[in-house]
């Protein structure tokens, strides 16, 4: 989130999955319609998509993607909001980032503050490194495995766009 508070004009649209994650993490729903226009995961047909028919944006980006999103964008499925937005981007030429959680043989995350350890050592099964190398070949889509490339991929779309960060976090 730190690095979408830097990003000018974010929207935000939450799988069902991000819902429930949010206050795991310390992050309150509310506080986040503060500083963005929030989208949720709450019709079959994923109305908000429609935005991207009507150039409202230039780029979309998932971050972070469980291996469940990364699993459904690299097969074609779009049954969720963000699987929905990565389908529809594709098809209208939109650039994706998606920040891929499970990327290397062993990833180290932060966990949820209802665990008792605050990092976790997680090895992603086979199946799992296979759909981020599928996912990786679709047309308009970079993968980034760290919070760093996703930071670079971001300031090169902001460059490429002629845009800048945001300099003040309020």
């Amino acid at each position: 989130m730190a690095l979408a508070a830097r990003l000018p004009n974010v929207d935000l649209f939450l799988s069902g999955a991000a819902d429930e994650v949010l206050p795991l993490y310390g992050m309150r729903l509310e506080l986040l319609r503060e500083r963005y226009r929030v989208f949720r995961d709450k019709s079959a047909s994923s109305v908000p998509v429609g935005r991207l028919y009507a150039e409202a944006y230039h780029t979309v980006v998932i971050a972070p993607a469980t291996s469940n999103t990364v699993a459904k964008c690299a097969f074609g499925l779009s049954d969720t909001l963000p699987t929905n937005m990565f389908a529809q981007a594709g098809k209208l030429g939109v650039p994706s980032l998606v920040f891929a959680c499970d990327t290397e043989p062993v990833v180290i995350t932060k966990a949820p503050r209802s665990h008792a350890t605050e990092w976790l050592t997680l090895r992603p099964r086979g199946i799992e490194l296979e759909n981020v190398e599928r996912l990786k070949r679709i047309d308009h889509c970079q993968v980034l495995s760290s919070p760093a490339e996703l930071e670079a991929a971001l300031d090169a779309r902001l460059k490429a766009l002629k845009l800048a960060w945001n300099t003040s976090s309020s």
